[in-house]
């Protein structure tokens, strides 16, 4: 077994090579990297003009992600309010559709209360009141101007006492749903 050396204490030799070794690896060190005072005074040679080239590029960067940053925002609140429309039109369709059916219903009723049946009014009373309060308006047009976004015309007789088609009779109510006509009013009309 050896003993330990004190670093001090080895041949003059042994230390001339260890500092030997250890500059040349020093000088291959500084010669694969630049020295501290290299890159100081490469960076202090920049001029003013990269500086301001390099901080423009930079504005344009930001201004570009910004620019792409709120179009973003805009283009999804558009499409949030797209969503909550066609939710809106769709619960409205739902609703126009089975307003629709119910009016079914209430012909069935009038019919009935037409051919002598009492017994129905207060049910038909009830469809009618609950559907009004909801935003249904029935639509009886006699006597008033033909209008054919709320009327269906299936006869028409002349007469020469009037100022352009009038509603004479009505056939079959029609109905309207919240400020649109969802089922036209089936009327006989003169002039």
């Amino acid at each position: 077994m050896s003993e330990p050396t004190d670093p001090g204490s080895g041949s003059s030799a042994e230390n001339a090579e260890a500092e030997n070794s250890s500059s040349s690896s020093g000088d291959e060190a500084s010669q694969a990297e630049p020295s501290m005072e290299e890159i100081v005074g490469e960076e202090l040679t920049l001029s003013v003009e990269d500086l301001v080239a390099d901080l423009e590029k930079v504005t344009a960067e930001r201004d570009d992600y910004l620019d792409r940053l709120l179009r973003l925002q805009a283009e999804f609140e558009n499409y949030r309010k797209a969503v909550v429309k066609r939710e809106a039109d769709a619960k409205e369709r739902a609703n126009d559709k089975i307003v629709g059916e119910l009016l079914t219903v209430i012909d069935a009723c009038d019919g009935a209360v037409a051919n002598g049946s009492e017994d129905v009014i207060p049910v038909r009373n009830a469809i009618v009141e609950t559907l009004a309060k909801q935003g249904l308006e029935r639509l009886e047009p006699t006597d008033a101007p033909f209008d054919p976004e709320q009327h269906d015309a299936v006869m028409h007789e002349p007469a020469d006492d009037v100022d352009g088609p009038v509603v004479a009779e009505v056939l079959r109510v029609g109905y309207g749903w919240n400020g649109r006509v969802i089922r036209p009013a089936m009327v006989r009309v003169k002039g």
